[in-house]
């Protein structure tokens, strides 16, 4: 598949948004933080401009990106539907939420924060969910049709908002950036075991489909394309004829697994077991910029590795 650059940064940015949201109403849930107005506007903040960074830039892969809101109406059969709808339906309680974290002395805003964190936590993994489904769902594409497709984006959504937790904890140097820091630790662990067997999987996951099955012809032996049905690439082999060398693909995964993860764990490790609260913040804030990039490149290799069935026309013999 073509790895388009807007649902790249869609997926990584909305996703990060999404996992920092859920650890800030875990905080609030269990008290982990004190609640300052300046933390509030930053934490949030963040969040926010993420998700909603993340999801307007989806929007510049459509046709006619004006029409975006019409996807909403079909809800009941389409995951991205579902997907825009919880999106927008999830700003309600992360905004009361995000306001309560401001003015913590308002009455109302106190007494209905418990049930708005949990809906924050609630909608925010939801909506991570209805993404990965979107993906999940599509037979075509066998790559991405796997129980494993949606673990990595749950997974790697709350790892990538812990990390974020962790530094933004540490600049305002609560007591509980320690804890954040093992959180996302854990996350990045539990992160690079789902990758690696998913990578796993793709690589010894048996061929659905055949030239021969697709065309009907397998009973008269081996198929093979003679001549392109176009002289000329056209939206199909554009969008879903995208091909990437094997050796290519494996030194990406390298540079996938070496900063998304492993350049994280040990700088973490390492901000864990110092004191000093600046080289702590200086590791974090590394760990952060790396893991972002190790993430992009990991999900360019979602979308770059994936093969659709209709490449079965155009050349590919099995799928």
């Amino acid at each position: 598949m073509h790895p388009a650059k807007s649902v790249i940064f869609f997926t990584t940015a909305s996703g990060a948004g999404y996992g920092l949201m859920v650890w800030l109403a875990m905080a609030k849930l269990l008290n982990l933080l004190p609640l300052q107005p300046l933390f509030a506007c930053v934490a949030f903040g963040l969040a926010f401009i993420l998700i909603i960074g993340g999801l307007l830039s989806s929007t510049f892969h459509l046709g006619h990106p004006e029409r975006a809101w019409r996807a909403m109406s079909q809800w009941q059969s389409s995951w991205l539907s579902r997907e825009g709808l919880a999106a927008v339906l999830s700003f309600a309680p992360m905004g009361l939420l995000a306001l309560y974290w401001l003015w913590p002395e308002q009455a109302l805003l106190a007494q209905i924060s418990g049930p708005m964190a949990w809906g924050s936590i609630i909608m925010a993994l939801l909506t991570v969910f209805f993404t990965a489904m979107i993906y999940a769902s599509l037979k075509t594409i066998p790559a991405w049709h796997s129980r494993m497709t949606v673990m990595a984006y749950l997974v790697l959504s709350l790892m990538s908002g812990a990390m974020l937790m962790a530094l933004l904890t540490m600049l305002w140097g609560y007591d509980g950036a320690g804890l954040f820091a093992i959180i996302a630790l854990v996350f990045i662990l539990f992160g690079l075991g789902v990758k690696l067997l998913y990578w796993a999987r793709l690589a010894g996951k048996k061929a659905v489909s055949t030239a021969g099955s697709a065309t009907g012809l397998a009973d008269f032996g081996a198929v093979t394309l003679v001549e392109s049905p176009h002289s000329t690439d056209n939206y199909l082999l554009e969008e879903m004829g995208f091909k990437i060398a094997r050796k290519h693909a494996a030194k990406l995964r390298k540079i996938a697994v070496l900063l998304g993860f492993l350049t994280p764990i040990l700088l973490l490790s390492l901000a864990i077991m110092l004191e000093n609260s600046s080289l702590q913040i200086v590791l974090l804030f590394a760990g952060v910029m790396l893991g972002g990039i190790g993430l992009v490149v990991e999900r360019w290799l979602f979308f770059a590795e994936a093969k659709h069935v209709v490449t079965l026309y155009y050349g590919e013999h099995a799928i």
